[in-house]
């Protein structure tokens, strides 16, 4: 398990887990995603622990559900205890004397000249980028009309992204010299992925368009 658990987290677990729709949540989902920010442990960490909690696979997760399984109130007053004293979000008692190194946070962050756009968001709309042509990456085509509404931006903005990964495309050959804020964070997402399995990319945009919906 992460470094950074600690069984208090059980509680704040448990209280996404018995967020309507009941069960394990998708592990970008919003509220998968936000507890990971806040705890600083990555999604996937918390979608395994999640299954646990599913499986009650230990006397403690037995003690857990019979303490608030049917008592959501309990569950929600305790939750809200434990982020009060320990100073969730924030850069209080919590973190203090523990050094933390952001990894996978920034990629939910706003980038820094380009507040409207997050890492993955270019990560999605880099999976589409391999699912067109670049005669196709116009703002009339279907995909990304739809994949705009999904990141609920404008079809110009998908393909202002998709015409930076044409320059990044080492196959396209492209020489273009572009001041745009977008190009070291689309040539970092293409260094991470625009040379892997595309198959392993479209899984990972299957599960990060979850985050959006």
């Amino acid at each position: 398990m992460h470094s950074l658990w600690s069984d208090e987290y059980w509680v704040l677990l448990m209280q996404l887990y018995q967020r309507k729709p009941v069960g394990v949540k998708p592990m970008y989902s919003r509220g998968m995603v936000d507890l990971s920010l806040e705890l600083h442990i990555p999604p996937g960490c918390l979608y395994e622990q999640m299954f646990r909690l599913r499986r009650i696979d230990s006397p403690m997760i037995q003690r857990l559900w019979d303490r608030y399984g049917d008592n959501p109130r309990r569950l929600t007053r305790d939750a809200r205890q434990l982020r009060a004293m320990k100073a969730f979000s924030t850069s209080g008692l919590f973190f203090d004397g523990v050094e933390t190194v952001e990894s996978f946070e920034k990629d939910f962050r706003p980038l820094p000249d380009r507040t409207d756009i997050t890492p993955v968001m270019l990560i999605v709309i880099l999976d589409l980028y391999f699912r067109l042509t670049p005669i196709t990456m116009t703002d009339e085509t279907p995909e990304v009309v739809e994949l705009a509404q999904l990141l609920k931006l404008k079809p110009s903005n998908v393909t202002e992204v998709m015409e930076i990964f044409q320059i990044c495309d080492p196959y396209l050959k492209r020489e273009a010299f572009v001041v745009s804020p977008l190009m070291c964070p689309c040539q970092d997402i293409w260094n991470r992925y625009g040379n892997d399995n595309p198959e392993a990319l479209a899984a990972l945009a299957a599960q990060l368009k979850d985050y959006f919906k």
